[in-house]
């Protein structure tokens, strides 16, 4: 799964460039590459697994015979065993962090990507090139070309490179399925092609006949994708950060249109409360670049710049804190990874300690001097919390040196706590151990506090256990969802040769094309024409001989002698019958029939090998869809005259920036936004 793309071999009658671009090379050993085959490998042991167990208990229960019940039940322990070992070794894949960062990210705390949900291959050419000849009696040999493009095209969409051509592989797709959906599900009956897909958590398969789990599934990827794009950006440079922020953002969106639109999947990684959680985890990390982008350039030893980013700071820690209770809450706690959990605790504690470090020092630092401006800072201060200790104001807290030393090393002590729990917590995951770069900023943001603290120490005071207050959040550049714009792309139908999709869809039943031998009479074919494409024959003159032929009112004309005319206008179709001369030309027509369908059936989701009833049909039926019939019989109409009185119309029916690595800061920069483990000099103008 490299991002390198293969080479375009495939013409795309589906969209508007010539070629459309295949998936990443499957069998490219990249990183992600790896990653991805093993979750594939993982899916079909877990799948191999739950079969035996569903065969084990079967077994149990029809069974009467002691011994081999116990046979039974220790088969059955080894059984759930192997799939405990199973479900902890997806769980490490979905701890997997380090694949998704930039190549070169060694001074950020690594961010979370999700993973791409994994498919079965889909052989749409039986049943389609059957359907093709039942339903609209072509023979499906004729769109093997255009079934094989459809196959090719999500084949390429298990495999997307990670950049926008990715996504834009994945939108193309979804915007070919409603198409798909129309000419040949129809909604009375099953097709008989069922989708597969595995939940990104626990590996158990998801099996449904209609396209609501495919619509879904991909919708899911496009936003892992982004979240891929996000966690690869390069993080030292602004250009880098606006683009994790915009793809952070994008995904949370997409996440939420998938909530939105598809309520009922049966895919627990796709449940609303799982994909809440994920939507708020989407929007921490994005708040958490909106901080590294404001502190990229540097954070100016000033009172005010110091409260603006301690309420920063305290703004990414408390929405780390929601993610965090939403992941411990069941039954999401039974299927999140544990690593991704404790990622967000360590980060709460972190940037709730940083916020505390802000503060200690721009009340340490600064004293209230005669040129300072005392309102604007009483104001600062005020803001920033939202209750102060018994007896003190924010104006005594400035005015009094000892009351501002002794708050100030309340919160240096909260910010040393604070970053003690984050080490501990770090300590307790095995997974967040391989973090090394985590690891550094840490211990290098606690090296930081006590640098500060120790440098404040006063042998020979008392020891003083003021407490210091709660931070308020607050934030200039709040991370919002976004809107996907590219969830839909413009797309040609692949099947747009079977006719134009309001008429020839899968809801609509036709009887077979009838030949009709069309005589004029004095240039006169008894008949009028009305509609776009394909035009429908209206006032029929019943002695006619086209009506004795077998012609009706309200039939469709499909072809002309050897022309298809299904997208062909009246006008089109006169010019071909213009100049019919007295031994006649053949057409095809077809009728519609009785379009009243019957319920639909119900269809079988198969999850985890259990099947259960799951209605996934949402039935849309108007009568305005019947194709009106004309019983009314009028006078014969001149031939000449089709184009004038009777002619009777119808109604027809983000390039993401990329990271500038020339404008990248230095790694030992003398002013870095956060400690690093090489330096921890805080005597310079910047922190």
């Amino acid at each position: 799964m490299t991002d390198t793309l293969l080479p375009n071999g495939i013409k795309d009658s589906g969209g508007d460039s010539s070629y459309f671009r295949k998936g990443c090379n499957p069998f490219a050993q990249t990183g992600r590459s790896k990653l991805q085959n093993t979750r594939a490998s993982l899916n079909q042991q877990i799948i191999k697994q739950m079969r035996m167990r569903a065969g084990a208990e079967n077994l149990l229960k029809a069974s009467s015979n002691n011994k081999v019940k116990e046979m039974v039940l220790l088969e059955l322990s080894y059984v759930n065993s192997n799939l405990q070992l199973l479900m902890g070794e997806l769980e490490g894949l979905n701890s997997s962090v380090e694949v998704y960062q930039n190549t070169q990210e060694t001074a950020n705390i690594p961010l979370i990507a999700l993973g791409l949900k994994e498919t079965k291959e889909v052989d749409y050419s039986t049943l389609f090139k059957d359907f093709i000849l039942e339903h609209y009696s072509e023979d499906g040999k004729d769109y093997e070309d255009e079934i094989a493009d459809l196959m090719d095209l999500r084949q390429a969409c298990r495999t997307p490179s990670r950049n926008e051509a990715g996504v834009e592989l994945l939108a193309k797709y979804f915007s070919h399925l409603p198409l798909v959906e129309s000419r040949f599900f129809s909604p009375s009956r099953q097709t008989g092609i069922f989708f597969t897909w595995y939940d990104s958590f626990t590996g158990v398969p998801v099996c449904q006949q209609n396209l609501s789990l495919e619509k879904a599934s991909i919708l899911f990827n496009m936003a892992a994708l982004y979240s891929q794009i996000a966690t690869r950006s390069d993080r030292q440079t602004v250009a880098g950060l606006e683009e994790a922020i915009s793809s952070f953002q994008i995904a949370a969106g997409t996440l939420n249109h998938l909530k939105e639109t598809f309520t009922h999947t049966p895919s627990y990684d796709m449940s609303p409360a799982m994909l809440s959680m994920l939507i708020r985890m989407m929007l921490a990390q994005a708040q958490e670049c909106l901080f590294e982008k404001i502190a990229l350039p540097g954070i100016r030893n000033q009172f005010s710049s110091l409260m603006k980013m301690a309420q920063e700071a305290s703004r990414v820690s408390e929405i780390y804190d929601q993610v965090h209770q939403s992941m411990i809450q069941t039954p999401i706690k039974d299927n999140v990874p544990l690593f991704w959990s404790t990622m967000t605790q360590v980060k709460a504690n972190h940037y709730r300690s940083m916020a505390h470090f802000f503060v200690a020092s721009a009340l340490l630092d600064h004293q209230l001097g005669p040129s300072d401006d005392e309102d604007q800072q009483e104001k600062t201060l005020s803001q920033v919390y939202d209750r102060l200790p018994e007896g003190r104001s924010p104006l005594d807290i400035l005015k009094n040196k000892d009351e501002r030393t002794r708050i100030g090393k309340a919160h240096i002590r909260r910010a040393i706590l604070g970053h003690e729990e984050a080490l501990r917590i770090y300590g307790l995951c095995h997974h967040l151990n391989k973090l090394e770069a985590l690891q550094d900023i840490l211990k290098a943001s606690h090296q930081r506090s006590l640098n500060k603290s120790s440098e404040n120490e006063n042998e020979e005071e008392f020891t003083d256990y003021t407490e210091a207050p709660d931070i308020i959040s607050k934030t200039e550049h709040k991370a919002e969802m976004e809107v996907p714009a590219t969830t839909k792309v413009k797309v040609t139908d692949f099947f747009q040769r079977l006719g134009p999709l309001s008429v020839f869809s899968a809801k609509q039943r036709w009887t077979a094309p009838r030949t009709i031998r069309l005589r004029p009479e004095d240039r006169d074919l008894g008949f009028t024409l009305k509609g776009e494409t394909p035009v429908q024959v209206v006032s029929l003159d019943p002695l006619s001989p086209a009506a004795a032929d077998g012609l009706k009112e309200g039939d469709y004309i499909v072809t002309v002698g050897n022309t298809d005319c299904k997208w062909l206008g009246v006008t089109e179709v006169m010019r071909l019958l213009k100049d019919v001369d007295e031994e006649g030309i053949d057409i095809q027509v077809v009728s519609v029939m009785d379009s009243n369908p019957p319920m639909p059936t119900k269809s079988a989701t198969f999850c985890g090998n259990l099947p259960k009833t799951y209605s996934m049909i949402c039935l849309a039926y108007n009568d305005d869809d019947k194709n009106p019939k004309s019983r009314k019989v009028t006078k014969k109409s001149s031939f000449i005259s089709w184009g004038l009185k009777n002619k009777l119309k119808s109604a027809s029916t983000l390039s993401l920036p990329t990271a500038d690595h020339s404008g990248t800061l230095p790694w030992n920069k003398p002013c870095p936004t956060f400690p690093s483990s090489s330096s921890y000099n805080n005597d310079s103008a910047l922190y």
